[in-house]
């Protein structure tokens, strides 16, 4: 076959899929599920960035905010404004405010609530949240521990709730045409997945500011909450500032960025490879170039082995040079060809091919750009969920799959041990009692995780 009829039967080959796929996923993700009677009431716990920017979207749909939560003051202010704006039409400017989400949980008239708090909090109030008889949309990664995400589908399951997860890319057009792309075979058979993170922070990273009392307005125990008392510090608490919350970098609250991007990339990952979760994980990291008062590491790759193929993770954080010029991204390698994808769209790139004596690189692209909203198509999968009762699309069983396929790289990499892990039953196959351990945290009293 000759490069040119190559390229127009590959271009054909696209063509045809792209269509089928445009016709299996377009349709009313796209647009608000609620009615003229509909009626849903929203609370809010978190108020931060990311807990506005979730309720910025359920109330595009309709949703009414009655109630907002969060211990640091300037951000329950920002949260009970943004309830209240252009809330003409839905009651937004009564939204009562807490400090506390237990009182929150108490109030009947909640439908829903919005779960944004930083990553050590998400079990418990999502949990509670079940039990008080609300649905729930909780930010990922869905716990700390692998254990404690767990303890969060048996409630569920147990109180029949519809809970979503934030892994809203399921929810954008482009991946799940990229997802359906990967499936059907388009670059042939994916032995190798590679998912990264690079950038130069080098060489002060978040630096090294000295604990301190707390803010004004901020209550630091409830803030610690389950987690270790420890004294207030800036980055520990790292939610104050423009920059994103730097309570991910500390094991105390969250996994780094294992626990942050790769739970993104690895979610499409997953999906497109009709799996769960890996089999055997190791990891290699360490602090080489930053000299921050973080936990994390600053060079880091983690494998995951699967039956089928091998998935890896690479985060930098000395060093920014990356391929297709993207800072993150996601690559399934096939033998007929390599799909690049991230947010912004996707890509397919041939093999290259021996014609008689000559290696032609096979030049044929088809490229998709992005064209929705997915966090705002995630919303309202999410409220035609609560309708129907059905599955959303990122259910907290898949969610945990996701996550705890990521905090298990950090079980790994801080136990200094290959893992070998039963997906099916979720248990170490292979791994000594630091690992063992590190599948689950203890929480501080009075707090227990009880389902």
């Amino acid at each position: 076959m000759s490069e040119a009829i190559y390229r127009r039967e590959f271009m054909k080959r696209a063509a045809l899929t792209t269509a089928a796929v445009s016709i299996a996923v377009s349709g009313p993700t796209t647009r608000s599920v609620l009615g003229a009677n509909d009626r849903i009431r929203l609370g809010v716990i978190g108020t931060g960035r990311q807990g506005r920017d979730n309720m910025r979207n359920f109330k595009r749909h309709g949703v009414e905010v009655i109630a907002v939560c969060d211990v640091y003051k300037p951000n329950l202010d920002r949260g009970l404004a943004e309830g209240a704006s252009d809330s003409s039409e839905l009651g937004g400017g009564n939204a009562k405010t807490y400090t506390d989400f237990r009182k929150l949980l108490e109030d009947k008239d909640i439908d829903v609530v919005i779960n944004a708090t930083p990553d050590h909090w998400h079990a418990l109030p999502t949990v509670m949240a079940c039990q008080a008889g609300k649905d729930v949309y909780v930010e990922k990664p869905t716990s700390v521990a692998v254990e404690e995400g767990r303890r969060m589908v048996e409630a569920v399951r147990k109180y029949k709730r519809v809970v979503q997860v934030g892994t809203w890319q399921r929810s954008n057009i482009h991946f799940q045409k990229a997802v359906q792309l990967v499936q059907d075979g388009m670059v042939g058979k994916v032995s190798f997945a590679r998912t990264w993170n690079y950038g130069n922070e080098f060489p002060k990273g978040i630096g090294n500011p000295p604990d301190s009392d707390p803010p004004a307005g901020l209550d630091w125990d409830m803030w610690l909450g389950p987690a270790p008392k420890v004294p207030f510090n800036s980055n520990r608490f790292g939610v104050a500032s423009d920059r994103f919350s730097t309570f991910r970098y500390f094991y105390d609250y969250a996994n780094g960025w294992l626990g942050d991007w790769c739970v993104h990339l690895l979610d499409i990952v997953h999906w497109a490879m009709k799996v769960d979760g890996p089999n055997v994980i190791t990891a290699l990291g360490s602090k080489f170039c930053l000299k921050d008062n973080s936990d994390i590491p600053d060079t880091l790759q983690v494998t995951f082995e699967y039956p089928n193929f091998v998935c890896t993770y690479e985060n930098r954080l000395g060093n920014s040079n990356s391929m297709y010029g993207h800072g993150y991204g996601i690559e399934f390698h096939g033998t007929d060809g390599t799909m690049f994808v991230d947010r912004e769209g996707f890509q397919v790139f041939p093999e290259k091919t021996k014609i008689g004596s000559k290696t032609v690189d096979r030049t044929a692209t088809m490229q998709m750009e992005r064209i929705d909203d997915g966090l705002y198509n995630h919303v309202a999968n999410m409220l035609e969920c609560m309708r129907t009762r059905k599955l959303p699309i990122s259910d907290i069983e898949i969610g945990h799959r996701t996550s705890s396929a990521c905090l298990l790289g950090n079980v790994a990499l801080r136990s200094k041990e290959r893992i070998e892990w039963d997906v099916a039953n979720e248990r170490l196959i292979k791994g000594g009692p630091a690992a063992q351990k590190l599948l689950s945290r203890e929480y501080r009293a009075p707090w227990k995780l009880v389902v």
